[in-house]
């Protein structure tokens, strides 16, 4: 037993909860483990609701349901919603004691800790290796502890592995001041995407608008330097220009100009391609590569999976583990010439995010040829809740990508980009697409349908009711009937069926 274990359990003989917040999910998931194997408590009823929260229950959801009959649990971004709503309504009900999470859980949540169990203060951060987290990630998991509204006092406890760990704990975080908060504005990204929905809306409408906003912006105050900050938003427009989705009328160029252009000031205008990138959300590098890969697009699904795998919408993407590596590399060479983008080069900083795109495309593939979550998760390694947000993000960039195609007059993939969409939403093949019309009917009750042989609505129609209730149940049975147009009669227990008497009249 660990010092994190044993103070967990001595919580829990105070009559208290805690949050004991460590650095990865896997991590989460062995402590919560750990800890439930130690706690010698009645089981509790929350076992069923944890497996039934997801159609196909995977080693993760079984592993969750053994450690909180116990009182414990582990939460983390691969849970699904309804997972982590009953452990965190478990928790203010008391019948949770104890909660392992990554530092997610630090943020926007309210719960009744009496104590916060900090693991581990380092985080990996790729080629850097363990860093310490920053002042105020380290705020936000101390300030679960005693919340007001549940508590009039709270411990954060922090574990150091030897007196040099302590004493650096203790000059960095408790003597330690917050790290300066910087504006968003400053990662790329969030720039070009403001700027074109600033140029859309008609705030800015030429370059002393421009100006003028961004002076005052917390960015600006932050930058100092004017004239610098100036000079990145005018090569952020030229690339806005270039890419096709602004333009810009008037204005001077060059190094010499007539007198009569020196007072002119430049016009910023969004096309309309630009104005619906706007209206979508959509980063125009992202919506770039949409278009630039439609161009190239012939017929084949994976390519289109590639596509939407290989933006920063999606990410972070599934890594390609080292076992994994064969299975990758036989994919791409399947694919190589349909891709819809070329391969980097193999000593490219981007190479590697390539790589993950194959692999997330692989796991796109086998979820709309209906692998269920227990599949994926042993193939892939992706959770329940990350497929979640894996099949939301992939269904925005594909009506992002219709939309484009649409403004592009590409209408044949216009009807592959919503067929697609359908599927990826769904997680099903095409030959179920028809019954998908059909309300109440989904993934499951689809296949069974088709395994029955009934295929499209004419076979709905065609099929007693009595079958089609042994199929679906008979409240479905009778709704699918009436959506079809048949008037369905339904007898109520008790009621005599077939012919009555002369005598009755």
């Amino acid at each position: 037993m660990d010092n994190v274990e044993r103070v967990a359990l001595e919580t829990l003989q105070l009559g208290k909860q805690a949050i004991v917040f460590v650095a990865s999910r896997a991590s989460a998931e062995k402590t919560a483990e750990n800890i439930s194997k130690l706690h010698t408590a009645a089981e509790l009823e929350l076992e069923q609701d944890i497996l039934s929260a997801v159609a196909s229950p995977t080693k993760q959801c079984r592993r969750l349901s053994h450690c909180i009959k116990k009182g414990v649990a582990f939460h983390h971004a691969g849970l699904t919603n309804k997972q982590k709503e009953i452990i965190e309504d478990g928790f203010r009900s008391g019948k949770v004691g104890i909660i392992c999470a990554t530092p997610t859980l630090a943020a926007g949540l309210s719960l009744p800790a009496f104590r916060v169990l900090m693991k581990s203060l380092k985080r990996y951060s790729g080629s850097w290796g363990m860093n310490w987290i920053p002042v105020l990630e380290y705020l936000q998991m101390a300030g679960r502890a005693g919340r007001p509204e549940y508590e009039s006092v709270g411990e954060a406890i922090s574990f150091a592995r030897n007196s040099t760990e302590k004493d650096e704990i203790h000059e960095r975080y408790i003597l330690g001041e917050a790290e300066d908060i910087s504006s968003k504005l400053a990662v790329e990204p969030v720039l070009r995407t403001y700027l074109l929905s600033l140029i859309s809306s008609g705030i800015i409408r030429d370059e002393k608008t421009m100006n003028g906003f961004f002076a005052k912006t917390f960015w600006a105050h932050q930058y100092g330097d004017m004239q610098e900050l100036q000079g990145k938003m005018q090569r952020m427009l030229a690339l806005l220009e270039e890419w096709g989705f602004v333009s810009v009328t008037g204005g001077s160029s060059g190094m010499f100009v007539a007198a009569s252009e020196m007072n002119s000031v430049k016009t910023i205008r969004p096309t309309m391609i630009g104005k619906r990138i706007s209206e979508l959300y959509l980063d125009p590098l992202t919506a770039r590569h949409l278009l630039d890969c439609m161009t190239k697009y012939r017929s084949e699904i994976f390519p289109i999976l590639q596509m939407i795998s290989s933006t920063l919408e999606m990410r972070p993407l599934l890594r390609v583990k080292s076992k994994e590596q064969d299975m990758v590399q036989e994919a791409l060479g399947t694919w190589y010439n349909s891709l819809l983008m070329d391969e980097p080069n193999v000593y490219d900083i981007e190479y590697p995010e390539f790589m993950n795109s194959i692999k997330t495309a692989l796991f796109f593939d086998a979820w709309i040829n209906e692998h269920n979550e227990d599949y994926l998760f042993e193939t892939f390694g992706i959770r329940p809740g990350e497929i979640r947000m894996k099949i939301e993000s992939a269904d925005w960039l594909l009506y992002a990508a219709s939309e484009l195609s649409r403004l592009q007059d590409q209408h044949e993939i216009v009807r592959v980009l919503q067929k697609v969409r359908v599927r990826v939403k769904n997680g099903v093949k095409e030959e179920l697409l028809p019954l998908l019309k059909m309300k109440g009917i989904g993934r499951v009750r689809g296949r069974k349908l088709i395994v029955n042989g009934i295929r499209n609505l004419g076979d709905v129609k065609k099929v007693d009711i009595a079958t089609l209730g042994q199929i679906v149940g008979k409240a479905l049975a009778s709704s699918l009937k009436k959506q079809v147009g048949e008037d369905v009669v339904v007898i109520s227990p008790g009621k005599r069926k077939g012919q009555m008497s002369l005598e009755k009249y």
